[in-house]
This record gives C-alpha cells, structure tokens and sequence, in this order.
C-alpha cells in the first residue's frame, strides 16, 4: 500500500469519527458540459483511501494515464456517486461497506465491511 499521495494527486479529506453509514458525495471542483450518466463511459485519475487506516490502495496517478471504464461495471458507490458529474470536475466520495465492497473485501488491499474514500477528477465522458 502507498502511504503518501502521488505529487500531483489531490488531497483526500478522511473524515474524524464513525465512518458515515450513506454514500457521501462532496464536490471539490465543479466541471463543466454534459453530466455523467450511469451507463455513460468514463475517464478518470482517483486517489482511493481506506477511511479507517487512511492508508491509499489504489490510485491512477502514478501509471501514466487516465483509467477508463463504464460507469455501470464498478462498485456502486461509484456508479452512483458520479452521476450528475461534468468533465472537469474533482469530487470526493465517502463509500460505506454496502456500496464498496461489502463483507467480503477486496484482496489483501480492502478489509472486510471497509468504508472507502475516493477522490475522482472526472477528465472525459463518453455516452452510451
């Protein structure tokens, strides 16, 4: 796991108490045109923190490009959580376990019933 952010990645806010049990979306930087749809394809940099150790487990800064994807092939806390976004735009989202990872994790990286934090800069939208 990456304990320090990339240079050029955006700080991620770790929230201080009980994790939040409801998606939490915060906007850092508004974009502009055409908003994220939830069958829309994406092109996104992120920075993803685990909330309860604030330890980075993964992150596209450091891999030279954008990762793309469709938005309805993720977890859901993304795909919610960026619907409505505009290219350009930086938004942080607050993950509960339900809409994560659940129960199960991911790898070595998530624990089980983690709450995961993201930071999205939304670079391109294409439609579906």
């Amino acid at each position: 796991m990456t304990e320090l952010p990339p240079p050029n990645a955006p700080t991620v806010d770790v929230p201080i108490g009980p994790p939040p049990t409801s998606l939490q979306i915060t906007d850092v930087k508004t974009g502009t045109g055409p908003a994220v749809a939830a069958t829309d394809k994406v092109t996104v940099n992120y920075l993803g923190v685990s909330c309860s150790t604030g330890a980075i487990f993964d992150e596209s800064y450091t891999r030279g490009q954008p990762a793309t994807f469709g938005l309805n092939q993720v977890i859901p806390g993304w795909t919610e959580g960026l619907q409505g976004m505009q290219a350009g735009g930086i938004r942080q989202l607050v993950i509960p376990p339900e809409k994560g990872y659940g129960s199960s994790g991911q790898g070595i990286k998530i624990a089980p019933d983690e709450t995961l934090i993201f930071v999205v800069e939304l670079k391109s939208i294409t439609a579906a």
